[in-house]
């Protein structure tokens, strides 16, 4: 495989495959049966935006399927290689039919034009497009140089991406739905203890901290600086120092923003949590105590 052709595009790559390929299947535009066509299992995404496969459904019923899917036969079935978006949207749209070119690839071919359409088209979130990364390297047997010599980035794009995939479940979902972006994500991997990324994360979602104040409480975590400044364009309501304290202390020990509402004597404690998973650390820990 000649890999001048690599990093070039989808179109280029399939093409490779083709001119590789002593078989092909059905050399023109077919169209097929949308209740035969089943999506690959090695799609990278996971996610939908439903709103955007409602726009696209919109203007197939205007225009049509402008670029075929591409596709394996497999019994009486089709397997979708590429293009599961317009699939699923035409299926959204009522179509009977969606024009498909059939082709025959193997696993591993099939595998990679599915992650780097999924990866040059940018429709994945950011950690389906890590753990894309880290399909393509681990089935394919890749490093992180070649990964980014195929979809035609740098390598320290991919690194970084790969970063997000040591982030704890919880934190990883909060990616997911957008309650922090990638730049928090890296703030709270540059810290050095779990602990602290565990309370930044915290900061993160109850502050609205930008990227940039987050690596800076980051960098005060790294260096022993625990006590968390007010959150931007927020000012703090007058409370007793010493309910400041324990909070705070609540705040080290949980990893989570914890607010105590009353006086010394009398009154009640609210722990903050951001999933299952975070809830269940927080059982844990509280039982443990």
């Amino acid at each position: 495989m000649s890999k001048r052709a690599l990093g070039k595009g989808l179109d280029s790559l399939i093409q490779q495959y083709e001119d590789e390929s002593e078989t092909s299947f059905n050399e023109g535009v077919t169209e097929v049966q949308i209740k035969l066509v089943v999506p690959n299992p090695d799609q990278p995404r996971k996610t939908f935006d439903e709103e955007a496969l409602q726009e696209l459904a919109d203007s197939i019923k205007e225009q049509g399927v402008i670029q075929p899917v591409i596709l394996e036969a497999s019994g009486d079935r089709y397997i979708i290689i590429a293009g599961e978006r317009r699939f699923r949207a035409s299926r959204l749209a009522g179509m009977d039919t969606i024009p498909g070119l059939i082709r025959k690839y193997t696993r591993e071919q099939k595998l990679e034009i599915a992650l780097i359409e999924n990866i040059q088209r940018e429709d994945l979130n950011s950690i389906e497009e890590a753990k894309a990364y880290l399909s393509l390297m681990n089935n394919l047997d890749l490093n992180q140089e070649a990964v980014a010599h195929k979809v035609g980035k740098k390598r320290s794009t991919i690194a970084n991406s790969l970063r997000l995939l040591k982030l704890p479940e919880d934190m990883q979902g909060s990616l997911i739905k957008g309650d922090i972006s990638a730049g928090h994500a890296r703030a709270i991997l540059s810290a050095l203890n779990p602990s602290d990324m565990r309370i930044l994360f915290s900061r993160i979602v109850s502050n609205g901290l930008s990227v940039r104040e987050s690596e800076k409480q980051a960098g005060d975590l790294n260096n022993g600086v625990r006590k968390a400044p007010p959150a931007p364009g927020k000012v703090e309501k007058s409370k007793d120092p010493e309910i400041r304290r324990i909070e705070q202390k609540f705040l080290d020990v949980l990893g989570t923003k914890v607010t105590v509402k009353g006086g010394l004597k009398k009154g009640r404690i609210e722990i903050d949590y951001y999933s299952l998973d975070d809830l269940e650390r927080i059982y844990d820990l509280l039982v443990d105590k």
